[in-house]
């Protein structure tokens, strides 16, 4: 328990030295720390432009498997956020399931608030199609935001009647943007990560204004919890029980298993907010499990 505590206390220290309310500072502090913990002798980088907009694939140094792909959502509160400060996730499931991972920067909020990111996914998703793939053929997955976006995608996909992924895998994903869940209160003093002022602020800044009254934040690309989940594909949903968007998860298995989709969550014991981030078993552990399901619903 004390070890954990440490590691809270840390990643806590950590987090303040990144989080700040100048949004380019943050940004910037973000993209220095994918650089640094996002490196790897065993993956290569390549950058893409998907129109005007730039992502990058991450894949491994090996023969791996090329028949399928990953298209990963990076988290940021819709704010802050890129493939490179991705690159800690993306690099690690690149690894892990030796598949090839296609992040994209989407255009950041309150610069271009919602549906910018929505447009934005839609286009990622549309590059994958043009290269040849099916939508069988790929996993979304995200975290934090990223999960937000990646289920947010989703549903449009299934409003235009289109083909969905083979699967989703979503890391303490963002659901619900009336903040509806009661870890938002009963886990405020353990996340190190996250607090109320700081959802607030990334809300007002995707929705595009400060009276937040006017916009319906039940809209399924808004908050995905909302949607109708029905013909979903096989989801697996991680969360660390210190998070305060932990209902956000425990929500969305709950209305995804009343919509008969195939979803499994895990909740890390002592864990908060996309510790998958971290450098340490439990979240070496936690990709493990991200590649055992994605190997499941490949086969």
């Amino acid at each position: 328990m004390a070890r954990n505590q440490n590691r809270m206390a840390l990643i806590r220290k950590v987090h303040g030295m990144i989080d700040n309310q100048d949004l380019e500072k943050h940004r910037h502090s973000q993209d220095q720390v994918g650089a640094l913990l996002g490196s790897s002798k065993e993956r290569a980088i390549q950058s893409v432009k998907i129109g005007e907009m730039d992502g990058e694939w991450v894949s491994v140094n090996r023969v791996h498997m090329k028949k399928y792909v990953i298209l990963y959502c990076h988290g940021g509160g819709y704010s802050t956020g890129s493939s490179l400060y991705a690159r800690i996730l993306t690099t690690k499931l690149a690894e892990s399931t030796s598949m090839d991972v296609l992040c994209f920067d989407y255009r950041l909020a309150p610069e271009n608030p919602y549906p910018a990111a929505c447009e934005d996914a839609m286009k990622a998703w549309d590059y994958l199609m043009l290269l040849g793939y099916g939508a069988r053929d790929v996993i979304v997955a995200g975290d934090s935001a990223g999960g937000n976006l990646a289920l947010s995608l989703v549903h449009k996909l299934k409003q235009q009647k289109r083909l969905l992924p083979r699967g989703l895998v979503l890391l303490s994903p963002w659901t619900d943007l009336t903040s509806s869940g009661k870890t938002h209160e009963t886990r405020a003093e353990a996340d190190p990560v996250l607090d109320a002022e700081y959802l607030k602020r990334m809300i007002h800044n995707y929705v595009g204004t400060k009276e937040v009254k006017d916009v319906d934040l039940k809209a399924p690309t808004i908050s995905p919890l909302f949607g109708d989940f029905s013909g979903f594909p096989p989801t697996y949903i991680q969360a660390g029980d210190n998070e305060i968007l932990l209902s956000d998860s425990v929500m969305l298995h709950e209305r995804m298993v009343q919509a008969n989709v195939s979803v499994k969550i895990d909740v890390f014991k002592g864990m908060w907010h996309v510790f998958q981030m971290s450098p340490f078993k439990t979240a070496y552990d936690a990709m493990e499990k991200n590649a055992e399901f994605i190997f499941d619903i490949c086969r």
